[in-house]
């Protein structure tokens, strides 16, 4: 079960809380606009599921009580994973990641270093600018179907 919000920041407690996907609907749905972002997570998680990925780390101000996020920023577990046969927008970064943006609502990397910080994303993604620590999502794939 996900932990409440810091009444405070709005933003989930320090660490990786694991959900289903059925967890991550309920919990961040609760508005038109996160309805929308939801259902374009769930296209890419779809993608990156068939593919053979098992995890997505979930971040940005859609895992916080904000009511009206302008988007989703999540990574996802390379292991495993049939590059190959990847779509290729989930490997587009360019342009600020514009095509993933556009088609999905959110940006999706690889987790892979973060060159700035030397951390990997889904550890990059528990740091605040302000050096504080927050919480986010990681998706286990195998508990629920995004579709």
């Amino acid at each position: 079960m996900l932990p409440a919000f810091d009444p405070d920041s709005g933003r989930l407690p320090p660490g990786e809380h694991v959900a289903s996907w059925d967890e991550v609907a309920e919990r961040f749905g609760w508005t038109e606009r996160r309805r929308r972002l939801l259902d374009g997570l769930a296209e890419a998680i779809e993608l990156l599921a068939d593919v053979g990925c098992r995890r997505i780390w979930l971040n940005g101000s859609f895992v916080t009580a904000k009511d009206e996020p302008g988007d989703f920023d999540a990574c996802w577990d390379t292991d495993d994973v049939d590059l190959d046969a990847l779509d290729p927008v989930l490997l587009d970064l360019s342009n600020h990641r514009q095509a993933q943006k556009a088609r999905f609502g959110g940006e999706l990397f690889p987790n892979v270093v973060e060159i700035q910080s030397g951390l990997s994303f889904s550890e990059f993604f528990q740091n605040e600018r302000d050096t504080s620590r927050k919480g986010i999502v990681v998706i286990d794939l195998s508990k629920g179907d995004p579709s």
